[in-house]
């Protein structure tokens, strides 16, 4: 089943979707406990809807997804968005080779030995459609990097491995838009992560039952061209393995989002860079979840201005 959440005139919703059909079920119309509660927060749904039964939505009578515009599948999770890095081994060289990898000291091997969590805040959390901003003086080294993002659906803390996919509600779609020049100046990865709007995420949340034992396909394209395309399986940690670790020390929340990494293929990995530009179409499409569109904008100085002063 795949839900999302979206917006249908002033009326923001959570709803199940049918991608196949175009249609869209407010989860009132189809769950009883939703119809005294309105749902349209979708942390509080996934807490309510966590390993019960879901049956496959009706054939007919929902609404046309053309009328309503999809937003960020999780508006404001529990916390901010934990991120792995270099979890993919092509990609671990190719940011080692950079000079962008301020984290790495000497000359030891490129592949951590331990997953390294670092975290972007909500307020960069943006929709599946929306425009990727160039703010004033963070623009000129922008990179894209498409994940595949974890939704935790079950509270936990000291999570086993064994019992880690036991808490996982499903999967979505992340693109972990970072300013390289941030990161690499500041010996550290907050700042050039957490810029507002450098998450895109959707398009909806796939339940874990859906791709139960599937290697995913994660692809990357700029304007039309492939720059990622890799499988989950060349993970070096693990969906399960990020669970034990980030639930060692903080229990686990329902709503909560793990992006597990990047593949081979970021703007840093050529010679030279190939950053992001005003105009610029990103897509990142996982096999069987979905697909999100964002074109890179610049924004103004004065709107930038008026943003920060409201």
């Amino acid at each position: 089943m795949k839900l999302a959440t979206l917006k249908r005139g002033t009326a923001r919703m959570a709803a199940v979707v049918d991608d196949t059909q175009a249609l869209f079920w407010p989860l009132a119309d189809l769950f009883p406990e939703f119809r005294q509660h309105p749902a349209d927060d979708m942390v509080a749904a996934i807490a309510r809807l966590h390993q019960r039964q879901l049956a496959d939505p009706p054939k007919d009578k929902g609404y046309a997804l053309q009328e309503a515009l999809l937003l960020a599948p999780i508006q404001r999770p529990p916390r901010n968005v934990f991120c792995v890095g270099k979890n993919y081994r092509a990609h671990a060289r190719e940011f080692a080779a950079s000079g962008f990898d301020a984290s790495k000291k000497g000359a030891g091997p490129a592949d951590p030995e331990k997953p390294i969590i670092f975290t972007k805040p909500w307020t960069a959390i943006a929709g599946p459609t929306d425009a990727i901003p160039l703010w004033p003086n963070i623009d000129q080294a922008v990179d894209y990097e498409g994940e595949l993002a974890v939704v935790i659906g079950k509270k936990g803390r000291g999570i086993s491995k064994a019992a880690a996919l036991q808490h996982v509600f499903g999967y979505t779609i992340l693109n972990d838009v970072t300013a390289r020049d941030l990161q690499r100046d500041h010996n550290q990865w907050y700042l050039g992560k957490a810029v507002d709007g450098f998450a895109p995420m959707g398009p909806w949340i796939v339940t874990a039952d859906e791709l139960a034992g599937m290697d995913l396909q994660v692809r990357t394209t700029v304007n039309g061209e492939t720059r990622q395309d890799a499988n989950t399986s060349d993970l070096i940690f693990d969906v399960p393995t990020l669970i034990a670790t980030i639930s060692k020390g903080m229990e686990l929340l329902p709503g909560d989002i793990i992006a597990t990494g990047t593949p081979e293929g970021v703007g840093i990995g050529f010679n030279p860079p190939r950053f992001l530009k005003d105009g610029d179409v990103v897509e990142v499409e996982i096999s069987h979840v979905g697909r999100i569109r964002n074109v890179v904008r610049r924004v103004a100085a004065s709107a930038a201005r008026q943003t920060a002063t409201g």
